[in-house]
């Protein structure tokens, strides 16, 4: 029985007043802006688009490489109307990092990379002797207040000062360091800690590399914490945030090669200790330098020959790594005090070492690091479960009991789904008379008979059907398509059995070659789209209302690229002719993997998905009576954002709304629709998703964002376009919000996700009980409108968090959590935590570092088992109509609820409306499941906590954060008031 925690604590500290101050001395280096005007010149030399600021992102990541010690500052925003601020702090304490002659050296060998066409010799040797006779100069003992900030937010939320993002969080790691290593009982961690830059999220430790003996060999490993400066709504107080995680590396080569397998298409990032600095007469440091490692003129190189590119031109005390010599012998690398060590990511295969750590291993670890804090800062108080009982919704999802019953609960869950799918077929069939039953067409696209089978079977067993619906008896009957159907109290059911012939499923047909353009992939989808669209036309099959087709495809990795994928074409096709569609894998058997052992469960999950599509939902019903007014219903806004690596040129900024509302029967029914913006109404959620993909190859961003390395591209377009999007977007917002008034509406916004195009969700902008959602001044809420966002773990902007348990390991717990020291009356922020994946058995006691002792006394090794905590999620009571009797905490403990879907095994990470809405982004871009990343922030592998289990639904996201995810120079990236666009500088 799962231990009943009063309490949880989180891995965060705060300061203790808001007058609490420290104050640290810096060498401090000022942009040049003497040279301005001459090196603008230089680079807009034959330029047709001039720049407007001078580009120093390669400087800065040659800097961040050779002189880890020094911290590099964005420039000044002056669209922001930023103070002048230093571009390159380094702690008075640290011998100086960066002599003289190392940055004259530095900085010619960054003039002569701003232009290096032949064409421009003679301006570039003008510009450089003009500059390089009057250098910037140091300046000494330069005062930084890293705690207090000139004042609060209109709406009451702290603000600390920019580079107090990035400084402040580099002291307090510093002051973690000076604690000497961590004892975990079986040996020492000594940190180190890793150069920061200007898109750099706080401060980050790296722990030396750990030797773990797998079943294949031995593997590496690391711990990692990263520091990082929140805010949270209304609070006056900032935080800062202790994330603890497993960083992998990668040693394992390829037998054939003879080196490391590298995705294609993907950097890999490099942590590097040289053994002497580079730079002539720069001090040693303890610091790692990082480079990225890419496919290069066929092989793998350093990007751009090096940091930047740069490295070329430069004359060092060391060579740079041989990026070969790593691929080849990288465990050697790594062996010798981490020379370089390559970052592991679930795309190059398996890993003996398990990702994550567990609760109770993770406060151990926050607890040593908070002997650092100084009497200026204090840990952050336990969270209390709110006062209102009851966290499970009113209709609690049921677990199966054993055998016989089990046979009779899974009969009425089926006849529940049957009547849930009845419900939903009626509403999208408008002229329905009230005696005819609905009609669920579906359609199931076979490539094997095996699964055409299975996913049969299944359908009858999850709608509770009865008899084989006419199913043929021989295999050769199953030529052409075959229809088999079924009558129950409550619809009929005809489902389309047809195999997907003519190459349909297989790779899009592209170019030769292993790198494909852009326009080659967006051909290839397009044609494969309109291929699918015919071959289902062809049978004629005619319905006023969208249809499901369950379509059996290879996985992801089965096809020959990611480019060759052909699931989002099939997607689109199928949408052409009014089908919804949800994928099931071929099964296979191969190395490591054998899809046939589950596929019932598959074929299961697979219709459960596809009638989810349909609007087919279970709704959490709240359990809190009179609390909340009656007929309350949820809109949830989501934003569909293209991420940086897509291959197509589909749709990049796409809004989506949903509509939930609840039946007044009380049986967990509810109407899902969806904001179709050219009706300018709600439609049923399907027929939402469908007209989607109209939107899927609309060009909204005409200006490309620039990738790493690379000069930015019409700087003001860009911005221009980004303040359009955000105009837009608002526009959209306001005609979604007068279609909400009349019925008590609580509106759900994702902070991460949406902040970006509707800024009135940025903490800095915030005022409680307002709304904005265009240019003019914020003004009261509309009576029926009450506001609530939502925020995940995402960039650490929640922090990790554990149950209090006095009497043994620090475990998991479920509630919804306020802040005891903040009146029950004025509370506008909570904390929702879900209980552990069914999927994942790990005890919260495991430990990565050492064996341990478990509950039946014997010696048990966790290291090669992935750990998963539920990410705490903040739910903030933006909005509401408190002396109408409303209550802020009853709303959130209801959007709490609504993450327990009762027909789902696991929580949700988002509340349902929120999911459903996001989930409408599979019909607008080519989602893909990438199986982690390799920066180092990486999701999968550096911070599980913010990834879901298996077998959670969870809403889509964008792989890597598009730019506009991603604040402006000068910005704090951990602050979620800031604005979230950025143009490198």
């Amino acid at each position: 029985m799962a231990r009943p925690y009063g309490s949880i604590r989180t891995a965060a500290a705060l300061p203790v007043s808001l007058d609490a101050s420290v104050v640290e001395r810096y060498r401090a280096l000022p942009f040049p802006e003497q040279w301005t005007e001459a090196l603008l010149d230089l680079c807009n030399a034959g330029r047709e688009k001039p720049l407007e600021t001078v580009p120093t992102f390669r400087m800065d990541q040659v800097v961040q490489a050779l002189a880890p010690d020094v911290l590099v500052r964005p420039r000044p925003n002056r669209y922001r109307g930023e103070g002048q601020d230093f571009w390159l702090y380094a702690p008075e304490d640290v011998p100086d990092p960066l002599p003289d002659p190392a940055l004259r050296g530095l900085l010619g060998t960054w003039l002569k990379d701003l232009r290096p066409e032949p064409e421009f010799r003679s301006l570039l040797a003008e510009t450089r002797s003009a500059l390089l006779d009057a250098p910037p100069q140091w300046q000494e003992g330069v005062p930084v207040e890293l705690l207090r900030y000139e004042r609060p937010t209109d709406g009451g939320t702290a603000a600390p000062d920019p580079r107090q993002f990035q400084l402040s969080t580099d002291w307090l790691a510093r002051r973690i360091l000076a604690l000497g290593p961590y004892d975990f009982g079986a040996g020492f961690l000594r940190f180190r800690a890793m150069p920061r830059g200007p898109k750099d999220k706080g401060a980050e430790l790296v722990s030396q590399a750990l030797e773990f003996e797998g079943s294949r060999g031995p593997e590496w490993y690391s711990v990692v914490l990263n520091i990082t400066l929140q805010t949270v709504p209304f609070d006056p107080l900032p935080r800062f945030h202790l994330h603890s995680h497993i960083r992998r590396y990668a040693t394992r080569v390829n037998a054939k090669s003879g080196r490391l397998y590298l995705p294609f298409g993907r950097r890999t990032t490099v942590l590097l200790r040289p053994r002497v600095p580079w730079l002539p007469g720069a001090p040693a440091s303890d610091r790692f330098a990082v480079a990225r490692l890419a496919w290069n003129r066929g092989g793998h190189d350093w990007v751009g020959g090096g940091p930047a590119g740069m490295l070329r031109n430069m004359s060092l005390t060391e060579a740079f790594p041989d990026a070969e010599a790593i691929l080849t012998a990288p465990a050697a690398w790594l062996a010798d005090d981490m020379r370089a060590a390559v970052l592991y990511s679930t795309a190059m295969g398996s890993h003996d070492v398990g990702a994550g750590l567990m609760t109770d291993q993770r406060s151990k670890i926050v607890e040593w690091a908070e002997q650092a804090l100084p009497e200026q800062l204090r840990p952050v108080p336990a969270l209390v479960r709110t006062r209102l009982s009851g966290s499970a919704p009113g209709n609690p999802r049921q677990e199966f009991s054993k055998e016989p019953a089990k046979t009779e609960e899974e009969r009425k869950r089926a006849e529940a789904r049957r009547q849930g799918t009845a419900f939903t077929l009626r509403h999208l069939t408008e002229d329905l008379d009230p005696g005819e039953l609905p009609v669920l067409q579906a359609r199931l696209l076979w490539q094997t008979p095996v699964m055409r089978n299975t996913a049969i079977a299944e359908l009858v067993k999850h709608l509770d059907l009865k008899g084989d619906g006419g199913a043929p008896t021989s295999e050769e009957d199953y030529e052409g398509t075959v229809v088999l159907e079924w009558q129950s109290p409550e619809l009929t059911v005809r489902l389309h059995c047809r195999k997907l012939t003519r190459s349909l499923g297989h790779d899009l047909v592209l170019p030769e070659g292993t790198r494909h353009s852009r326009e080659a992939v967006t051909v290839a989808i397009r044609s494969r789209r309109r291929e699918m669209a015919a071959f289902l036309s062809e049978e004629g099959l005619a319905s006023p209302v969208p249809t499901l087709a369950l379509v059996e495809i290879d996985r992801a990795k089965d096809f020959t690229s990611a480019d060759h994928d052909a699931k989002f074409a099939l997607r689109l096709g199928c949408a052409d002719a009014g089908v919804l569609t949800q994928f099931m894998a071929v099964p296979k058997k191969a190395k490591g993997y054998n899809s046939e052992k589950n596929k019932d469960f598959r074929a299961a999950k697979a219709w459960d998905d596809g009638l989810r599509q349909l609007g087919v939902r279970v709704h959490p019903e709240h359990s809190l009576g009179e609390r909340l007014p009656q007929g309350m219903r949820y809109a949830a806004v989501w934003m569909v954002r293209k991420n940086r690596r897509s291959r197509t040129r589909w749709a990049g900024y796409v809004p989506v709304a949903v509509l939930v509302t609840p039946d007044p029967s009380g049986v967990g029914l509810a109407r899902v629709q969806g904001w179709d913006d050219e009706a300018r109404r709600w439609v049923p959620y399907p027929v939402m998703l469908l007209r989607l993909t109209k939107r899927a190859e609309e060009q909204t961003a005409p200006v490309p964002a620039p990738r790493d390395g690379e000069e930015p591209v019409a700087r003001l377009s860009w911005w221009a376009d980004m303040n359009e999007q955000r105009q837009a977007t608002e526009e959209w917002l306001q005609r979604v919000r007068r279609t909400l008034r009349g019925t008590p509406t609580v509106l759900l916004a994702h902070g991460q996700n949406m902040r970006s195009h509707w800024t009135w969700l940025q903490d800095g902008n915030v005022v409680r009980d307002k709304f904005r959602d265009g240019h003019a001044p914020s003004r009261r809420l509309d009576p029926d409108l009450r506001l609530v966002r939502v925020r995940t773990a995402r960039n650490r902007e929640t922090a990790q968090w554990w149950g209090v348990n006095p009497d043994g390991a620090n475990g998991l717990a479920a509630h919804l959590w306020t802040d005891p020291t903040v009146d029950p009356g004025e509370a506008r922020v909570f904390w929702s935590t879900t209980p552990k994946a069914r999927t994942f058995k790990l005890s919260v006691a495991a430990d990565k570092l050492a064996p341990r002792v478990n509950t039946k006394g014997k010696v048990t090794i966790d290291t090669d088992k992935a750990a998963w905590n539920p990410g705490l999620v903040e739910l903030a009571v933006l909005g509401c109509h408190p002396d109408d009797g409303d209550s802020p905490e009853a709303l959130a403990l209801a959007v709490h609820q609504l993450r327990q879907a009762p027909d789902l095994p696991d929580a949700l990470s988002l509340p349902l409306p929120l999911h459903l809405a996001g989930l409408a982004q599979e019909y607008v871009l080519p989602t893909r499941n990438e199986d982690g990343d390799d920066v180092i922030d990486s999701a999968a592998d550096a911070d599980p906590d913010t990834a879901a289990a298996p077998g959670v639904e969870t809403a889509p996201e964008p792989e890597e954060a598009a730019p506009e995810d991603r604040p402006a120079p000068g910005i704090p990236p951990q602050s979620a008031h800031t604005a979230e666009v950025t143009v490198p500088h």
